[in-house]
């Protein structure tokens, strides 16, 4: 009787165990927008009377931009091509980085041979290659995203080489006693182990697509939120600024929950550790 207690206990107890959770993230998310409120109704209350307008801008009127922007079409079509910029790069340059790194991080005289010259192009500020990139590429889209691709490549590189490094030698080893051959090695144990390095390299990687595509299109571009941003620099428009960077925040929060379901979808078990860690 007791054991038929404790299980029914077991499962009302799994059944109500995501609700801490939801309640905890409602928590949160309120506290996050009260937040951003109270610092939206200081910066209004503040331009104009305690720091000049021309610097700051206002709120109010930085919305009127975007909204202008929205109506006539103008940020669906620059966003859009900054979007494209920075996913393409982003899924290229990560691509290349997770295959270099599987590759390095299980041959280790061959890391061992490129590590100096590795070391040498990631000491290296992928920002001043793009001039180098307009030689070569032009001024085009190929451009921004050759240089974005760049930029993303050497950090999921890294991350992927150090996951696929550390994992376990003894699961290696049992593996090859059981007579695995390479592929199922990598497969079985060494993508799923590195995958929680290959998420946190995407994950910083994100803002730094952006950058890569931004930064070409402030160096050499009539289209895409950099050039937006350039453009309403030039003409002294502080609101214009402001709703350009905003909008570069807004694609950046998009990249990021695309990473986010991605992480979901091919690690799973992620998310419910994350789960069970609120749970306990």
């Amino acid at each position: 009787m007791s054991v038929t207690g404790n299980a029914v206990t077991g499962k009302v107890g799994a059944a109500s165990a995501p609700v801490p959770l939801i309640g905890r993230k409602l928590k949160i998310n309120i506290g996050r927008l009260v937040l951003l409120a109270a610092f939206l109704g200081i910066w209004e209350f503040a331009s104009g009377r305690l720091v000049a307008e021309f610097f700051v801008s206002k709120p109010s009127k930085i919305f009127a931009v975007l909204n202008e922007w929205l109506w006539s079409g103008t940020l669906a079509f620059h966003a859009s091509i900054t979007a494209t910029e920075a996913l393409t790069g982003f899924i290229l340059g990560g691509f290349i980085g997770m295959i270099m790194g599987t590759i390095l991080g299980r041959s280790q005289g061959l890391a061992e041979l490129l590590e100096p010259f590795i070391m040498a192009f990631y000491s290296l500020p992928k920002v001043a290659l793009a001039p180098l990139f307009v030689m070569w590429l032009g001024i085009g889209i190929s451009m921004k995203i050759t240089l974005t691709a760049a930029i993303v490549f050497f950090l999921v590189f890294l991350n992927t080489y150090t996951g696929v490094r550390s994992v376990s030698k003894e699961l290696v080893t049992i593996m090859h006693l059981m007579g695995a051959k390479e592929r199922h090695i990598l497969l079985k144990v060494v993508i799923p182990s590195a995958l929680s390095w290959v998420f946190a390299g995407l994950k910083v990687s994100v803002p730094y697509a952006l950058i890569g595509a931004i930064v070409g299109e402030l160096i050499a571009s009539n289209r895409g939120l950099g050039y937006l941003l350039s453009s309403s620099a030039g003409q002294f428009d502080t609101a214009g600024v402001f709703a350009a960077l905003a909008a570069v925040i807004a694609l950046a929060a998009l990249l990021n929950l695309f990473v986010k379901l991605l992480e979901v979808k091919m690690a799973p078990w992620k998310t419910v550790e994350t789960q069970q860690e609120f749970t306990i």
